[in-house]
């Protein structure tokens, strides 16, 4: 009979485990930014994860909150959500999947930019190239070049990292929401360069979608590291021996919302005047 209970409860824990795994990546968190967070300690999370040990509910209820997901949502981690259910939840309430993205698309089809390229916004991973090929396009356009994350300082009066310090993820989005509001006020033509967890919340990057025509500058994990790198930042890699493969987490995470974009640009193995070239093809 223990034995027996024991294996129950492995098949419990380890899908638990994987859709933390999961929520925490698409979020752009840390296991260090979850447990500072929730509270729960980042080894107490580690076993988690890995569907070892176990999790009082109180416990869970935090590292739900701090997910900004419900308690129901992770015990039910066999249930697949799309990309276009999330996208749309808060625009729409109680359709059934094949009603939810027919809304949607007829949502993007009616009231997004998709045919006004007005507003641009690059969307994507750092490394990818959003900053060389967003600069370029809005001196090529004639248009603003608006950087939400500088944005976003401003607004704050401090860097990203001390935001992150003192607020945490909740926030940053919050200053992540008011600053891109303010930059739809002021500008009815610019190209935006946004932050690569501008996904991780719905409502926020369905105004994106709404607002602006919004083109995903995608590339490889190993091409956004190495960029990433050459441009003298160490920070991914540095006391962390799994960088890559949290990386490809991530990336994994939010590409069915990337892919939600209204054109794509795969900047993987080409030099800048190729992918511009492809930028403004993509945009004609």
């Amino acid at each position: 009979m223990t034995k027996a209970r024991q294996d129950n409860s492995g098949d419990l824990l380890e899908p638990l485990g994987r859709k933390v795994r999961v929520l925490r990546a698409g979020r752009g968190m840390t296991r260090k930014m979850l447990a500072a967070d929730s509270g729960v300690s980042e080894r107490y999370l580690a076993q988690l994860e890995q569907g070892k040990g176990n999790i009082s509910i109180s416990l869970l209820q935090r590292v739900a909150t701090a997910l900004r997901t419900d308690i129901v949502d992770l015990l039910q981690a066999g249930k697949e959500i799309t990309a276009e259910q999330v996208l749309i939840n808060e625009l729409v309430q109680g359709l059934d999947s094949d009603d939810q993205h027919r809304a949607l698309q007829l949502l993007y089809q009616n009231f997004s930019a998709n045919q006004d390229s007005s507003r641009i916004a690059l969307v994507g991973m750092r490394g990818a190239g959003k900053t060389s090929l967003g600069s370029r396009l809005a001196e090529h356009l004639d248009v603003p070049f608006v950087q939400l994350g500088s944005e976003i300082e401003k607004l704050a009066g401090m860097p990203v990292a001390e935001i992150l310090s003192l607020s945490g993820q909740d926030g940053y989005r919050r200053l992540e929401e008011q600053s891109l509001f303010d930059v739809l006020a002021r500008h009815d033509k610019c190209v935006i360069e946004t932050g690569g967890s501008i996904v991780s919340e719905s409502h926020v990057f369905n105004t994106l979608l709404t607002t602006c025509r919004v083109v995903w500058i995608k590339a490889r994990p190993e091409d956004h590291m190495q960029r990433v790198i050459d441009q003298g930042d160490w920070r991914p890699i540095e006391s962390n021996d799994h960088a890559m493969a949290d990386l490809r987490r991530i990336l994994e995470a939010r590409e069915p919302f990337y892919a939600q974009a209204h054109a794509v640009v795969d900047t993987t193995g080409s030099s800048l005047d190729e992918s511009f070239r492809q930028l403004t093809a993509a945009l004609s």
